[in-house]
């Protein structure tokens, strides 16, 4: 594990998905996934990894114990998670103040109740006695060798209650050696303005370093977070890509990014800020949660731009609609082509996929023409590149030739008596020949699925002549129904993954026939294997 220190001396950025993001519904991370995502949390350069809360969770227990031989961390300190002894309990004889010091962490963070109203309805003892809990436990971990921070829990609720009783925890923390004071926002219903204004009186009342913990009820916990620093707080705390309970935490990706891009504050090494939006991602993978596309900073659709008055601008220069370069995060800017889009979108987006428009301007116009017509009729181009790149090459010179001359395709869906399903597909094509002749194939074969038996009929057919096809497979299927028709017919939009192998690229189809519609996508998708890959 990492030495005992923090990323930078004046900002502390501790990241908790371990432990408070996990607490996010639909979420179970495994041992080993939790070792993965503390590793990924590693090379964005947080100072601070919580790992989960020893003694109470069997699996957070392992998790400490594997970590110490496993997890090799270049920039993170790796922190155990607990609370104060129990009342009416010596701190030497509670079991999970104990098990803090076994998982054998340089850090512990402690969660402390500093509402009255908790420490009376839910510890159910006196404020004096919750006090002490706090100052026997962060002693006796000081004692130890370990370096505590405290999370005083409904800090911001309990202080709009009873503005002394969170203080004087605080101080009873300080006082004992805690290094942090964390200020926490569990219910997440404070606002910006409020919470600097709080801060600001709790660093006129205490000394120490104190830090903020935010949830996002109010979607304002990365904004809240950042006030707090206004304020003078120089430990935040975050989830990666916001996870955590009900509507989850400050987002770790945003706060570094916002910190280090917006504040001038060093919080990470600046290697490391490139490589937000590949562990986001990768978080998300482990988590089995699909990416936000509209999360700032690393989201796919963070620097996607649509309409075609942007894309002129941005054609002159990409500073006019980006707040900052996307590579900075380890993003990309995306042109979306659309029925907004104008000549300068087609021309980016050329620009994005390796098209050289240069000296094509009528080429661009049947473009636009075009998109905006089919875009009309429920085709989409915005998640399907490859379909878009097909019709853009198909008005330039050069353009790729069409694989074969459809004759018919047949497909059958049969269930037999006994439950099995089986579905086949016929395709009848003809393939063009070098000396101008052609030769007609027909070919059959069955999948799990009408639009699987297709793909598998069609790329048999032409595998004779392009055989990198037979490295080709449908990697996903997605299928929306567009109901502009009115109530008794609507049109299918079906968007096709597919991939080699090495990479995926996306196509679409429309038609008010499903397997049709898929038909289009499969076509496109094959053609791009053989004239794009």
């Amino acid at each position: 594990m990492a030495t005992d220190r923090p990323a930078t001396p004046d900002l502390h950025v501790f990241d908790t998905t371990l432990r408070d993001g996990a607490q996010r519904e639909g979420i179970s991370f495994s041992v080993a996934d939790k070792l993965a995502v503390a590793r990924l949390l590693d090379e964005i350069g947080v100072g601070y990894i919580e790992g989960g809360w020893p003694g109470a969770l069997p699996k957070d227990t392992e998790f400490f114990a594997r970590a110490r031989t496993e997890l090799k961390l270049r920039h993170a300190v790796l922190v155990a998670f607990g609370a104060t002894r129990k009342a009416g309990v010596r701190v030497e004889d509670d079991p999970q103040v104990r098990a803090l010091l076994d998982a054998e962490t340089p850090v512990v963070c402690l969660v402390a109740k500093s509402d009255v109203r908790h420490v009376r309805d839910a510890l159910r003892t006196t404020l004096e006695e919750n006090l002490a809990m706090v100052s026997d436990t962060v002693a006796f971990l000081v004692a130890h060798g370990r370096r505590v921070f405290v999370d005083c829990e409904h800090f911001f609720d309990g202080y709009a209650a009873d503005p002394d009783h969170g203080v004087a925890v605080l101080q009873a923390a300080f006082d004992a050696g805690a290094e942090v004071g964390v200020l926490c926002d569990t219910n997440g219903g404070m606002l910006p303005m409020g919470v600097g204004r709080v801060v600001a009186e709790v660093r006129s009342r205490v000394d120490g370093r104190l830090g903020i913990h935010c949830q996002d009820d109010t979607g304002c916990a990365v904004a809240n977070s950042l006030a707090a620093v206004e304020a003078g707080v120089t430990h935040v705390q975050g989830t990666a890509n916001g996870y955590g309970e009900r509507a989850g935490n400050a987002d770790t990706f945003a706060l570094v990014a916002n910190l280090v891009t917006k504040m001038g504050l060093p919080v990470v090494p600046p290697e490391c800020l490139a490589e937000l939006q590949r562990v986001s991602h990768a978080i998300a993978e482990l988590a089995n949660i699909a990416p936000d596309d509209h999360q700032p900073y690393v989201g796919a659709s963070a620097f996607a731009h649509k309409a075609g008055l942007h894309a002129s601008a941005i054609k002159v220069s990409p500073e006019l609609y980006n707040h900052l370069d996307p590579a900075v995060v380890g993003n990309d800017m995306r042109i979306l082509v659309t029925e907004m889009a104008g000549r300068a979108s087609v021309e980016l987006k050329g620009r994005e996929l390796g098209v050289d428009l240069a000296g094509h301007g009528d080429a661009v116009g049947r473009v636009v023409d075009r998109v905006k017509v089919l875009e009309a009729d429920g085709w989409s181009f915005e998640a399907a590149d490859a379909s878009f790149e097909l019709l853009l090459r198909s008005q330039l010179p050069g353009a790729p030739a069409p694989l074969f001359t459809l004759e018919s395709y047949r497909t059958t869906v049969e269930h037999w008596g006994n439950g099995v399903v089986v579905s086949e597909a016929t395709v009848k094509v003809h393939l063009p020949g070098a000396d101008g002749t052609s030769e007609r194939v027909i070919s059959t074969a069955e999948g799990n699925g009408p639009v699987n038996a297709l793909d598998n009929a069609l790329r048999q057919a032409l595998v004779s002549r392009h055989p990198e096809l037979a490295d080709v497979s449908l990697a996903d299927y997605k299928v929306r129904i567009l109901g502009w028709k009115g109530g008794t017919s609507a049109t299918t939009r079906v968007l096709v993954d597919t991939t080699d192998g090495v990479g995926e690229w996306t196509t679409v189809g429309v038609h008010a026939n499903i397997v049709e519609a898929s038909w289009h996508a499969l076509v496109d998708a094959l053609t791009y294997a053989v004239h794009c890959r």
